[in-house]
């Protein structure tokens, strides 16, 4: 899997721009500001379908401009695809493949994959549990496209029963579609529950492997957390279900209180145990960034176990956040498959052979 060409047209800092990859090592050079991760993004969110560093997309748009265009050439499977994103400030984000244009986002997602590895995922371990449910989320939309149909409906259905619940004291009649509204979010979100826990079991499996490989003193393990009243996350979707109901339907008071909606998949958590102890309240932070490093690799050969191609990895400046010893680590890890690298420093690209190298200023190729 690996994309041929990118063209961009008002993209971030981008006026207009191709560029031509290659199927091996992309090393992306410039000074900070000039436009290296806009260009990482620009490859993620044809993958995606969304921008990694803001949920507004119109917030990709070049300053001044009304409209965005973004086209990858790219090939998976034996196959060659185009993906066309247009993004305007008046409507939503036009998707187009092979030319023909796309009614939903989740139809897309999967058919690019991508692993991203930016600065900001070094701290995954200690961030809120959010940052770790959009770590999942990533993922397995990409590799089960029924769950990022799933998860599309299940936060279209939260955010109806938000308003519902924060509309109630003011309109009262609107509690009666509360029933409605939770039964649905317990019937997606039991599969999102499946979904979650059996990629959360071969996930943990992978990263601890990988963590022995760099740490073998120490041993990472962890644990999916969802719904207390779900006794068995690989349980049957039917019966998931059920038990999202009855605890939802427990709570009704405490929603009503909160104007929330407290249960459901959107709480859950990957806790981290290094040595059986929480990461992140216990774990150093070269231990932290290991943590992060087998997760993000572990996802990589997850992809590549389940497509028989390696995903194309985006580094975004994060070698340089890293010691020595960990750069290695990830450079020999990443020989196989197509990977875009960006960096400042020469120290770095001193180590790469890389196929291409394009040396950014001001958004443009110098």
């Amino acid at each position: 899997m690996n994309v041929h060409t990118l063209a961009l047209e008002n993209f971030r800092n981008y006026e207009k721009a191709r560029f031509a990859f290659d199927p091996s090592v992309n090393l992306v050079c410039g000074e900070n500001g000039q436009g290296k991760t806009n260009l990482l993004e620009a490859v993620a969110v044809c993958s995606t379908m969304r921008l990694f560093r803001t949920a507004q997309k119109k917030e990709g748009l070049r300053f001044e401009a009304d409209h965005a265009f973004i086209r990858a050439d790219f090939a998976a499977h034996d196959r060659d695809f185009t993906v066309e994103l247009r993004l305007s400030r008046a409507k939503s984000m036009e998707i187009y493949k092979n030319g023909v244009r796309q009614k939903r986002q989740a139809d897309m997602q999967g058919l690019l994959k991508t692993v991203l590895f930016c600065p900001e995922d070094l701290m995954l371990v200690r961030a809120g549990a959010g940052a770790r449910r959009r770590f999942l989320d990533v993922a397995l939309c990409q590799l089960r496209p029924n769950y990022a149909r799933y998860l599309e409906e299940y936060n279209r259905l939260h955010d109806h029963k938000t308003r519902i619940l924060r509309d109630s004291e003011e309109k009262p009649t609107l509690l009666n579609l509360w029933e409605d509204f939770s039964l649905r979010m317990a019937y997606f979100g039991a599969r999102i529950i499946r979904y979650r826990a059996y990629y959360c079991r071969r996930l943990l499996e992978a990263a601890a492997a990988v963590y022995a490989d760099i740490a073998p003193q120490e041993a990472l393990s962890g644990a999916y957390q969802t719904v207390s009243s779900v006794t068995d996350p690989f349980a049957d979707a039917k019966q998931i279900e059920q038990q999202l109901a009855a605890h939802v339907y427990a709570h009704r008071s405490a929603e009503l209180a909160a104007k929330s909606c407290l249960s459901g998949p959107h709480k859950d958590d990957l806790t981290l145990l290094l040595n059986g102890r929480s990461a992140a309240a216990f774990g150093s932070q070269g231990q932290v960034r290991t943590c992060t490093l087998s997760l993000k690799l572990a996802e990589r050969e997850l992809f590549f176990q389940e497509d028989g191609e390696y995903p194309v990895l985006l580094l975004d400046d994060v070698l340089s956040e890293l010691d020595r010893r960990r750069q290695d680590f990830v450079l020999n890890r990443i020989a196989d498959g197509q990977v875009m690298i960006t960096c400042c420093e020469d120290g770095i690209s001193d180590k790469l052979r890389a196929g291409a190298v394009f040396h950014i200023k001001n958004g443009k190729i110098i």
